[in-house]
């Protein structure tokens, strides 16, 4: 294994959280863990360049006095409506016997030769299959024997500025940025399993602000974008629907299951006793809902509004999520896939915490829904261990592969070189007498 140290900063609308781990050829070892609250972005925007420098300063000297050590380059996520993409093929004619890399990096060159507004750049280039003389479905084709070599790409692109702000607040804290990374292809890096990448899989990120969409067909990724709803919204709605403050409504939302877990405790405890108070009484005309104490979560509030219908909140909240789920469904129909996927919907990130969410979108997709948890990092901590995290980890994920390639590209150009020096100097002894 490749020996260094990577540095990951996930840049949500609610948190922002920097890891450093240290990677050696035995284990990848977390030094530095940090999530402080964010502020200067809304929606994986920069809305406020000095708040979000200071939350994203706040995080960063967290996580180096708990690693003990001072970091100069980071990973760094990014998720907003501004993300989009599109898949474009590339044909050059191979240029020897067989596939070199540099016929690899002509045809990549080629596959990325699209036509982009000026006011948007290209944040990656993934490369979904190459087709050697009609051939598909290949990963690598190095070696290769062949006259024509295709590539099926698929491009993600974000907003210049957006990219430019992004970078920099992370240059104004004293860091390189290394790499941007969609988060949601993040995501899908840790917790998509190649079975369901093969079948075909639907990958939701629920933040804060927007919601991540990455769509896998044969084992590559096919669609990607980020809409701009989240578990923000749902937050407000509970707010205005409940006429309380929007920190009681996010712990309403966040602590819904307790409510519902304590309300149905108590209405099997009064059928259990039988009482004909009034409070009981209520609850039998209501057997179908509960009544849900928000004392039970230390929202302190009128002892006349103390008690909420289930089923009005049930209300509020299916009716935003649907919405989410409607918007991901018309835009996913919109670029021309299908969100029907034999492996289902997978859900992560914050807002897949949301009680009974995963049946709201068995519901709404008419398939299998699990949540996804990342697979990374979570051995190591606990504290990052859950969907809410699984971007950071994904982003670490992905600078230890980087940093595996570029230790894996100086042995290969050493040894390269030693191969040519050799046979310079055999030719050289063969032309002496």
């Amino acid at each position: 294994m490749s020996k260094g140290i990577v540095t990951g900063i996930d840049i949500g609308s609610s948190k922002i959280t920097t890891v450093i781990v240290n990677v050696d050829e035995h284990a990848t070892t977390i030094l530095g863990l940090a999530s402080y609250k964010s502020n200067g972005i809304k929606k994986g925007v920069i809305v406020n360049i000095d708040e979000a420098v200071k939350s994203i300063s706040d995080s960063l000297e967290a996580a180096e006095r708990m690693a003990g050590i001072e970091v100069n380059s980071a990973y760094v996520t990014l998720g907003c409506k501004h993300i989009s993409s599109t898949n474009n093929k590339g044909i050059v004619a191979i240029s020897s016997e067989e596939i070199s890399n540099e016929d690899i990096a002509r045809v990549r060159e080629s596959s990325v030769a699209v036509s982009i507004p000026q006011s948007r750049e290209i944040l990656h280039t993934i490369a979904r299959e190459y087709v050697v003389d009609s051939q598909g479905g290949i990963k690598n084709p190095l070696g290769m024997a062949g006259i024509r070599l295709e590539m099926d790409t698929h491009i993600i692109t974000v907003g210049s500025m957006v990219l430019h702000n992004l970078k920099k607040c992370v240059a104004q804290v004293g860091l390189s940025v290394v790499d941007v990374i969609f988060s949601g292809w993040a995501d899908a890096e840790v917790i998509l399993t190649s079975t369901e990448k093969e079948l075909g899989v639907l990958l939701l990120d629920i933040g804060f602000g927007v919601t991540d969409v990455v769509l896998y067909t044969d084992d590559s990724i096919a669609y990607s974008a980020s809409i701009p709803i989240g578990s923000s919204n749902i937050t407000n709605d509970i707010a205005v629907g409940l006429q309380v403050s929007i920190e009681d409504a996010e712990k309403i939302k966040c602590n819904y299951g307790i409510l519902v877990k304590k309300a149905q405790q108590r209405k099997d405890r009064d059928e259990e006793k039988k009482t004909t108070s009034s409070s009981s009484s209520l609850s039998s005309m209501l057997s179908n809902d509960l009544l849900l104490k928000l004392s039970d979560i230390g929202i302190d509030v009128d002892l006349n509004f103390d008690e909420v219908r289930k089923s009005l909140i049930d209300e509020i909240i299916d009716a935003r999520v649907d919405e989410i789920f409607e918007n991901v469904k018309e835009d996913i129909l919109k670029s021309g896939f299908d969100y029907r996927m034999p492996a289902g919907v997978v859900l992560t990130g914050g807002g897949s915490k949301l009680f009974s969410i995963n049946k709201i979108a068995q519901k709404n997709f008419s398939s299998s829904v699990r949540i996804g948890y990342p697979t990374n990092l979570s051995s190591m901590n606990d504290e990052i261990s859950g969907p809410a995290f699984s971007a950071i980890q994904g982003v670490i994920d992905h600078g230890i592969k980087l940093l595996s390639k570029d230790n894996e590209g100086s042995n290969f150009s050493h040894k390269e070189f030693s191969k040519t020096a050799k046979g310079i100097i055999d030719w050289i002894k063969s032309l002496m007498p």
